[in-house]
């Protein structure tokens, strides 16, 4: 078993599958592979166009089989607050935190162990802080190699530069090959007419088109898509005309830029006028957007709103617009190089302002259907949503915070009160509240809003002082939302109050009411909390049988509106009950379904809690080794979580007691071996380890 974890370890990472055959560039991808066995940091510098990104993709592949801890790729062009940049890094590592520790500290924890390969992708615009985050990581992580793209070098000690030129216009290879220029324009034409042949009659045509184009592989891409509507006597007559009219207007550009800029500019004339309509106007999303977005946002005018799918159809067949699946759908997204044109346009147009005000509108009209839904049957749907709308919703934040009206900062971070709490991007939200919060009052409610979803998403279980304070901001937010007046009496409240006695009848006593108050804002959340609050304080009584009982009412609480997330928190009170109850069988099972469902919707606390008792339950089920391995894997859990278990410094307690007892059963050089391996799982191996022990039928 350990050959083969190591084994999936050695190729794990989250580099995208490559959409289309890559040409050339062997000598570079010679030279990157060198740099980096020698190297730290490697940077590939170029201007827009050449190929920088796909090359360090390309490169990444070819090399992630020597990185153990895998290769990881983290696209910077959607960031447009570089205070952001760590955020970036830890999302990409595919670990949203949940730490109120500095996240610098958390990532090197993350990157700490076996070696790992981190791609850096478009740092030009955050040059400063990419400098001084990657001087960090490399002094502090010696493991650590880092490549990076950008149109200027990072200037940190120890960069090696590669300086990627356009591609050959001349044969490199044997007699009788192509240039590479001319084998990418044969490939990407012959992808979009499979007729198309290259023949001793057409060849010297398609040499002309790329030395027309200076060998820039964007520009030659979007030539050759050309090719399902143009001849190609036609399409280089066309190029050679747009070249001859621009040439003497141009003002004074190095060539190479010159002629991307005049190949986007003729491809750009050959769209229809509302093609480049809707062209400019998506260049206000960032990392991507999906067709509603598209039409709420991008129409108006000419551009009508059920034009917009048909519209983005053709731009996606010229290869301006790329389309992709993700878990949440059908999406979009445009090279930077095309956005940044679309962008210049938009300006030129004079709707940059109105254009990313909608798009603002849009996000926050998003934030408020997701909030009333997210404890409800469409809770994971919104969790893949809103990550795959990570960067809209950064962008929308910034929007709100420019806004000289603080209420709409305000009531947006509070909203995403969910996002921020139940997905992982704790640390995200409260730098976010407290700038909303810092701006000014507001009109109240959305103040009032912002501070209960600050301090919900600050406290921890130990944290009694804050208990009480979520629960006097709720009790403020539940009477200016006009909630029934037991809304606002307040589990919390009575939570910290049971925590202090001590005692497992305070707990009951203290319990929620039993009435449902409904409303937004997060009545639902905090019945819901109130009963998982109340299992916890049982629990730690050894009151088992009522915590089994009062976990039982959560899930059949969460059952009634299809919630998932709190749900799992009902398993795994019911999983701590059976383990206390002497049922490793059914504590097992329970502990699967609490894992099952904090991985869907990306809760590593949840997640790291839920493993820490299948654990012990497999330990119960006479399972010993399988128990060290998933314990080693609930470790690494926690530190992405940045928490002792459930907050609470005594329950780390159980851990040291689980891991001597496991040591006493099979042997402590085994037992340690056994963690050291768990340890180095990454969260999908570890669900993978899980499920591979599901019954048969079983729906993750």
């Amino acid at each position: 078993m350990a050959a083969s974890v190591r084994e999936d370890h050695a190729r794990s990472g989250n580099l995208p599958t490559e959409v289309n055959v890559f040409i050339g560039r062997g000598a570079e991808l010679a030279r990157i592979a060198a740099l980096l066995g020698s190297a730290r940091l490697v940077t590939l510098t170029g201007p827009g166009g050449v190929g920088k990104s796909r090359l360090a993709l390309r490169a990444a592949h070819e090399a992630q089989g020597g990185f153990p801890g895998g290769a990881w790729l983290v696209e910077l062009s959607p960031l447009t607050d570089a205070a952001l940049l760590t955020h970036a890094v830890v999302e990409a590592l595919r670990h949203p935190d949940q730490t109120v520790r500095p996240l610098r500290d958390v990532l090197v924890e993350q990157l700490t162990g076996a070696a790992v390969l981190l791609v850096l992708d478009t740092c030009e615009h955050v040059l400063q802080p990419c400098a001084r985050l990657v001087s960090e990581l490399l002094a502090r992580v010696p493991e650590l190699r880092i490549l990076t793209t950008s149109r200027q070098p990072l200037a940190v000690p120890g960069e090696q530069v590669l300086a990627l030129g356009p591609l050959p216009l001349e044969p490199t290879g044997a007699d009788g090959a192509d240039s590479p220029a001319v084998e990418l324009f044969t490939a990407r034409a012959s992808a979009a007419v499979p007729e198309f042949k290259v023949t001793r009659a057409n060849r010297a045509q398609i040499a002309a088109i790329c030395a027309r184009l200076d060998g820039i592989p964007l520009a030659i891409e979007l030539a050759a898509v050309r090719m399902r509507g143009v001849p190609l006597n036609r399409l280089l007559e066309g190029l050679d005309s747009r070249f001859d009219l621009l040439a003497a207007r141009t003002e004074p550009l190095l060539a190479r830029h010159r002629t991307l800029r005049t190949a986007i500019g003729w491809s750009h004339e050959l769209c229809t006028p509302l093609e480049r309509l809707l062209w400019a106007r998506l260049s206000v999303f960032a990392g991507g957007w999906d067709v509603e977005a598209a039409e709420i946002v991008c129409h108006g005018g000419p551009l009508a709103t059920e034009s917009v799918l048909a519209l983005l159809s053709c731009l996606t067949e010229k290869s301006i617009v790329v389309q992709e699946a993700d878990g949440s759908g059908l999406r979009f997204r445009m090279l930077d190089t095309l956005r940044d044109f679309g962008a210049q346009w938009l300006d030129g147009l004079g709707e940059t302002e109105s254009v990313r005000r909608r798009h603002r509108d849009y996000y926050r009209w998003l934030a408020r259907r997701g909030e009333p839904e997210w404890l409800g049957s469409a809770q994971r749907h919104w969790a893949e949503r809103m990550r795959a709308e990570h960067a809209n919703l950064r962008l929308a934040v910034e929007e709100c915070l420019a806004d000289p009206d603080p209420s709409c900062a305000l009531e947006l971070t509070g909203t995403l009160w969910f996002f921020w709490f139940a997905c992982g991007y704790a640390e995200e939200g409260r730098g976010y509240l407290a700038r909303a919060l810092r701006r000014g009052a507001g009109t109240g409610a959305e103040r009032v809003l912002a501070l209960w979803a600050q301090r919900l998403i600050t406290l921890t279980p130990d944290d009694l002082d804050a208990a009480e304070q979520v629960a006097a901001a709720y009790a403020r937010l539940a009477a200016r939302r006009g909630l029934p007046e037991v809304a606002a009496q307040l589990p919390l409240g009575g939570a910290s109050i049971a925590v202090r006695g001590e005692s497992a009848r305070s707990a009951v006593l203290h319990g929620p009411s039993g009435q449902a108050p409904t409303g937004g804002g997060g009545a639902v959340f905090f019945r819901l909390t109130a009963l998982a609050v109340q299992a916890y304080l049982l629990a730690a009584q050894g009151a088992f049988e009522r915590v089994a009982a009062v976990a039982g009412r959560l899930r059949a609480e969460c059952d009634k509106c299809g919630e998932l997330w709190m749900r799992a928190w009902g398993d795994y009170f019911l999983a701590l009950a059976r383990l206390g109850q002497g049922d490793a069988e059914a504590a097992a099972a329970h502990a699967r379904e609490a894992l099952t469902a904090k991985w869907r919707v990306h809760d590593r606390l949840g997640t790291a809690a839920a493993m820490d008792l299948l654990s012990a339950a497999e330990a119960g089920r006479g399972r010993s080794e399988r128990a060290a391995r998933l314990l080693g894997a609930s470790a690494r859990l926690w530190h992405a979580a940045g928490l002792p278990e459930l907050g609470r410094a005594t329950s780390t307690g159980f851990r040291d007691h689980h891991e001597r007892r496991l040591g006493d059963l099979i042997g402590e050089t085994r037992c340690r071996q056994l963690l050291a391996e768990g340890r180095e799982l990454t969260i999908d191996q570890a669900i993978a380890l899980v499920r591979a022990d599901q019954p048969p039928g079983t729906s993750w």
